[in-house]
């Protein structure tokens, strides 16, 4: 199970870039940029990865609720960047997206789940925002925004599927190392910016 979790992201953020290899698939190109942008950088791919980390660890309804919301307020966001609204420090609260989901998983955060949701929804709109402003201008706002939240769902899937083993495994050092390892990797995003 580990080692096909591990394989899956690889080949699936491959399998997109051997499509987009043929030419003469406009709509394609839009759906691939779209799917290719969050799997492309480290601070989306963690955050993402732990969003569905927590809802693993959670359980219950948060198994749908916490990836629902990400996804619903990250096409928030993906709209205000698509229309060129400016939305300050984007760049900073998606490195603290990852920081804070990472911190979330090692302390066991046990918010209500509509305050958890709030919480992950609120930093979904900066990694909206970042998609829809960095939308190619030649691609279709709906095929490229399909596109990236394909992508983002895939790495909620992922993340949930460590999260569920981390849940069953009765280790309690799983969680918590998972989700050090992803703050510790959000602090260096965080670094690196400033």
């Amino acid at each position: 199970m580990k080692r096909l979790a591990a394989l899956a992201l690889p080949a699936l953020v491959l399998l997109p870039q051997a499509a987009f290899a043929h030419p003469g698939h406009g709509e394609a190109a839009g759906l691939v940029h779209g799917f290719l942008h969050p799997v492309s950088g480290a601070d989306h791919v963690l955050a993402m990865v732990a969003v569905g980390l927590l809802a693993g660890l959670r359980g219950g309804r948060a198994l749908w609720a916490l990836p629902a919301s990400f996804l619903a307020l990250m096409a928030v966001g993906a709209g205000l960047g698509m229309a060129g609204f400016a939305l300050p420090l984007a760049e900073a609260g998606i490195a603290l997206s990852v920081v804070a989901f990472g911190l979330a998983a090692v302390f066991g955060l046990r918010l209500p789940l509509a305050a958890l949701g709030a919480l992950v929804g609120g930093f979904a709109v900066f990694h909206g925002y970042a998609h829809g402003a960095e939308m190619p201008e030649t691609a279709s706002g709906l095929v490229y925004g399909l596109g990236f939240l394909a992508g983002t769902a895939l790495l909620h899937a992922v993340g949930l599927g460590l999260g569920l083993v981390a849940a069953g495994t009765r280790r309690t050092v799983m969680a918590p190392m998972l989700g050090g390892t992803v703050a510790v990797l959000g602090v260096a995003l965080i670094a690196s910016h400033f």
